[in-house]
């Protein structure tokens, strides 16, 4: 198992550096891959056939994982074979035609404008650390940003005289996002009054933007907590995490008639289809709201 576990830091090491994986994706694509090899024994993995694959799909289908689960696992061995194949280990790819199986679509929640309005009139701002949450989470809510995407800022990202926030997303995808006037102008009050009361420290284009009280970059668990703290005061009922703002960004703009393809941009998505969601969305409350007004329904 030593050697297989040498290819696997290798693997790991290419996820990072040439596809650019999130530290998440890195973690779940490694521990599918160990898995398997687990499973795999003293097989050689340089020389698997594709029946051998065929036999762990079997295996992993009479557990009881979601269809998302199996066809990240795919997905994660699969990019591990393409590796190996990559670095000329092997002569073909025995698992690359195996396909992934379909996953049933469903549609992302979302919150309503008058539910975030009362989140973030719910965070109290009468300390430093409770403004940032609050700057935070309006900027998630204002700008469709990622949590990592929010939590990776740096101060050379910032366009504020233009309106614009340059991200760097999946794939490090770079794109700019805006941000409205009254969002700017908290941003700004933040940048200059509230963060030295965070941490006092020299703020240099590298340096992060939102910081703890040691100075170093507030992680994306500390933002969640936040969240939920917030939530937990104002007891709101409904579960809401960090990515939903970024639902609720997408869904708000095409109710207000923005063109899809211009909230295909904002949102980072390679694929229409990825953005075509939030059509679904929008149409799915139209349904809901006709069916709790029309005088017939009443």
């Amino acid at each position: 198992m030593v050697f297989k576990q040498a290819y696997l830091e290798d693997f790991k090491i290419y996820l990072k550096s040439e596809k650019n994986f999130s530290s998440h994706t890195i973690r779940a694509y490694c521990a599918d891959v160990y898995t398997f090899l687990l499973w795999l024994g003293e097989a050689d993995i340089l020389s698997l056939e594709p029946s051998k694959f065929s036999e762990y799909l079997y295996f992993i289908s009479n557990i009881n994982y979601t269809k998302t689960t199996i066809a990240r696992k795919i997905a994660s061995i699969r990019a591990f074979y393409r590796f190996l194949y990559q670095e000329e280990l092997i002569e073909y790819n025995p698992v690359d035609s195996i396909p992934i199986p379909k996953q049933n679509k469903t549609l992302p929640d979302f919150l309503y404008e008058d539910e975030v309005e009362n989140i973030l009139r719910g965070i109290k701002i009468d300390t430093p650390a409770g403004y940032r949450n609050r700057i935070i989470l309006e900027l998630l809510w204002v700008s469709g940003m990622r949590i990592s995407e929010l939590s990776g800022l740096n101060y050379e990202n910032l366009n504020l005289e233009q309106n614009e926030i340059r991200v760097f997303g999946k794939g490090a995808k770079e794109r700019i996002v805006l941000i409205p006037d009254k969002t700017k102008e908290s941003l700004v009050n933040y940048i200059e009054n509230v963060s030295d009361l965070i941490c006092k420290k020299d703020k240099t284009p590298q340096s992060p933007l939102f910081i703890n009280y040691n100075g170093y970059r507030l992680q994306n668990q500390s933002i969640r907590k936040a969240l939920k703290q917030c939530l937990d005061s104002i007891h709101f009922s409904k579960h809401v995490t960090p990515h939903m703002f970024r639902h609720s960004f997408a869904t708000r703009l095409l109710e207000h008639g923005a063109d899809l393809r211009i909230v295909q941009e904002l949102l980072g998505h390679s694929s229409i289809k990825n953005t075509q969601i939030y059509t679904h969305v929008s149409i799915q409350r139209l349904k809901d709201v006709y069916e709790s007004s029309h005088p017939q329904n009443i």
